[in-house]
């Protein structure tokens, strides 16, 4: 094992002892570096904000977002936190259950979406010939629907509206891209020397995929989950706001669609409408800051340049606060350090330096 000098100042210091890179334990480091991204972080807040106000909002704010009274279109106030509807309605009550709902629909409809994006996917790009040919055709098909009119045909004709109800029709529409990604990933993978090895030694098909390739897919996976929550708490919004889901359930399009129809904007009710389109907002900047994250995290191009850079500008300012402490002077500039030329040995580049020492004297 081979260790450089900041690993030797570690170990003096009596620090860890340095990891060999490639070792199980510095590919976990790199991983959760690379999960330490400002990027995830910051969107992993948001997003578990909004997941505990789903889930212990009404545990703690109990009024009924149902409830109607005579406080109609009041400000936000004490008694009304984020002010009433046209009805006398508590909009931070509605705002809150809301939450719950969309994030429901969201969550679940990017769930099926995914594993089926997982079950095509893998298996068209393992398989290949007449398996790949078939399923790259199913996945066109749905690709070249626009999704949001099938999605309203589909949600316009079904008996039941209810939150699963919405949840399925998204993923039906949501799954294609997804499994596009994979299968790409998969035919890059599926003739790999360890795929291959695991071939030779007797391994079925559903072992290798799922045991082999579908765990470095996982960044990928995550990737295209996130994406399909996007997709799936706006559709539902849109479909909510269209009035094609149930009205009656609360959720953040819902809301949109009374104050359109109540023409809460006529009013000048702002308080109505500006939450929910807020969250719908930030909700969606959370989950896109994830993805961009764990984007940068697999992609070699980003993550090279991004590491590239942090190291040299740690680099940079380490050098300069060692030699603001030793009192030793800046490094001069190209410029500065270059030789100075009289205007007869810039004229003769080729002679020696005495000979030209010897003309100037002349």
């Amino acid at each position: 094992m081979v260790l450089n000098s900041a690993d030797l100042a570690e170990v003096a210091a009596g620090g860890e002892t340095p990891v060999v890179a490639g070792t199980p334990r510095t590919k976990g480091r790199s991983i959760f570096a690379g999960l330490r991204s400002p990027k995830i972080l910051v969107g992993f807040a948001v997003v578990l904000l909004f997941v505990g106000i789903g889930i212990f909002g009404p545990l703690i704010y109990t009024t009924d977002p149902s409830a109607l009274t005579t406080a109609i279109l009041q400000p936000p106030s004490a008694a009304h936190l984020l002010g009433t509807t046209q009805t006398g309605q508590d909009v931070l009550a509605q705002l809150i259950d809301g939450t719950r709902t969309s994030l429901v629909v969201g969550f679940s409809a990017a769930a099926l979406a995914t594993a089926l994006a997982l079950i095509v996917g893998l298996s068209a790009g393992y398989l290949g010939g007449v398996g790949d040919e078939l399923l790259s055709a199913l996945a066109n098909i749905f690709l070249v629907l626009p999704a949001l009119p099938l999605v309203i045909v589909l949600a316009g004709y079904l008996p039941s509206k209810g939150s699963l109800t919405i949840a399925v029709v998204i993923s039906i529409t949501g799954w294609a891209w997804g499994a596009r990604v994979l299968r790409a990933q998969t035919l890059s993978f599926r003739r790999r020397d360890f795929v291959e090895a695991a071939r030779v030694a007797g391994e079925g098909p559903l072992r290798i995929i799922f045991a082999e390739i579908l765990p470095n897919e996982g960044a990928i996976v995550a990737s295209i989950f996130l994406g399909t929550v996007i997709f799936a708490v706006l559709t539902q919004a849109g479909l909510a706001f269209l009035g094609l889901s149930n009205v009656s359930l609360w959720s953040w399009g819902t809301m949109l669609y009374w104050a359109q129809n109540d023409q809460a904007l006529q009013e000048g009710a702002w308080w109505w409408f500006v939450p929910p389109g807020l969250c719908l907002a930030l909700l969606g900047t959370g989950l896109s800051l994830m993805n961009f994250g764990i984007d940068e995290f697999i992609n070699p191009r980003l993550r090279a340049a991004g590491v590239g850079t942090k190291k040299a500008a740690v680099a940079a300012r380490l050098d300069g606060a060692t030699r603001a402490k030793q009192g030793s002077p800046q490094p001069r500039s190209t410029a500065s350090a270059a030789p100075r030329y009289t205007p007869v040995q810039r004229a003769q580049p080729d002679r020696p330096a005495a000979q030209q020492g010897q003309a100037t004297a002349d």
